[in-house]
């Protein structure tokens, strides 16, 4: 008799570390500077933070007396729907579960939509780590393309092909990560028809939906939050990790909107799981006013550092012939269209070796062909710079 692995099956990735993280490593250990450009962590990227006003809001009397409210307590998400009023859209605070963070929300929303073996369809390119909190809850992704034609959209009739009997819901990324393009009103349309013809659901993560890039010309207007969406059963999905450039606060939220009698079954149902985890903490929980006041100073911050390289990097680009940028509306970073003449991993590693860069592959983010290079835009200015001059400087004499 053969005796099954002492491990879950879900837990079977590749553990093996891939050539550029070898590499990386290499480098690091080799002492030699390093022009990041893959850096997007706020904390670690030169912004200034009021560590009196964020340390502050940690040390609440109030948390010292245990009040477990599954779905956060109600002055956290009474703040938290102050931040949507704020920007336009009314969400009831009965509607919002405040989490660890949206890797738990996505948690969260798995558990509730799908059983084992069950699909939801996102788009592609994407942020890597949605294939591992799919697998730990036993949810296959199923992915749909976006299509690059002086800009992105998504392909619809690739994702009406992809829906099937076992097809819970779709998943977006409003704007983007890492290709930085808002979901048009259009395409909203459309999604909220599919979703109501299909009876699906509509994730939609909104980390991002605050660094929208100013002046920012699209040839169809691009939509707003979907926190106040009303035709198909709706969660949004955002947090401080980004709002307010704070990813070590793990604080996040679901927002709940769509049909009243779908919205109210699903929200008491997320209670349940919710109060089944008993995850976020009291103090984080009465800061919530106060850490999300820190987006008022920390986001004008970063959305000039995005702007400034991004700035450099066409300039730079337009000294040269063979590496050109994709168009992007918001988020932290850009991709780069670079000849195909190797594998975007095998360039990244060449980049780290010879020039001392560091990029990411496109394929890391799904994309299907050679030719991508995605880079942060958070990165110092100065190391941002250079960097870009030596990949492009690099690439120009292959």
């Amino acid at each position: 008799m053969t005796r099954r692995s002492i491990f879950a099956a879900r837990t079977n990735w590749t553990l093996e570390e891939n050539a550029y993280t070898h590499a990386l490593q290499r480098h690091r250990q080799s002492g030699r500077e390093l022009l990041d450009l893959t850096a997007s962590n706020p904390t670690t990227c030169g912004f200034r933070y009021d560590e009196t006003a964020i340390l502050s809001s940690l040390q609440s009397a109030a948390a010292l007396r245990y009040d477990p409210q599954p779905k956060g307590l109600p002055s956290a998400r009474a703040a938290v729907a102050e931040y949507y009023r704020a920007i336009g859209a009314n969400v009831d605070p009965e509607r919002l579960t405040l989490t660890t963070g949206t890797s738990e929300a996505y948690s969260f929303l798995f558990r509730l939509l799908c059983e084992p073996g069950d699909e939801v369809l996102v788009a592609y390119p994407s942020y890597p780590l949605f294939d591992f909190l799919a697998s730990i809850q036993d949810v296959k992704l199923r992915p749909f393309s976006l299509v690059y034609d002086h800009g992105w959209q998504i392909d619809f009739s690739e994702l009406e092909k992809c829906i099937g009997a076992w097809t819970r819901a779709i998943l977006v990324v409003h704007p983007n990560n890492p290709t930085g393009n808002f979901v048009s009103v259009a395409e909203a349309e459309k999604l909220n028809a599919l979703c109501a013809q299909h009876s699906l659901a509509l994730v939609v993560d909104e980390v991002f939906s605050d660094y929208r890039l100013p002046g920012c010309e699209t040839p169809q207007p691009l939509h707003s939050t979907f926190a106040r969406n009303s035709a198909a059963l709706t969660f949004v999905l955002s947090g401080l990790s980004k709002m307010s450039a704070l990813p070590q606060v793990k604080l996040g939220w679901i927002a709940a909107s769509g049909p009243e009698n779908l919205v109210r079954d699903a929200v008491a149902r997320i209670e349940v799981i919710a109060d089944t985890y008993l995850s976020l903490s009291a103090p984080m929980q009465h800061a919530v006013p106060a850490l999300l006041a820190q987006r008022k100073t920390l986001q004008p911050q970063l959305i000039s550092r995005i702007e400034s390289n991004l700035r450099n990097l066409d300039t730079q680009i337009a000294k040269q012939k063979l590496g050109s940028r994709l168009e992007l509306q918001g988020g932290w970073y850009a991709v780069l269209r670079v000849p195909a003449v190797q594998a975007d991993e095998d360039l990244a590693v060449e980049l780290l070796d010879r020039c001392s860069v560091a990029v990411h592959p496109g394929h890391f983010y799904g994309f299907s062909d050679e030719g991508f290079l995605v880079v942060s835009l958070l990165a110092p200015v100065i190391h941002f710079e250079e960097g870009a001059r030596r990949l492009l400087a690099h690439i120009n004499t292959k």
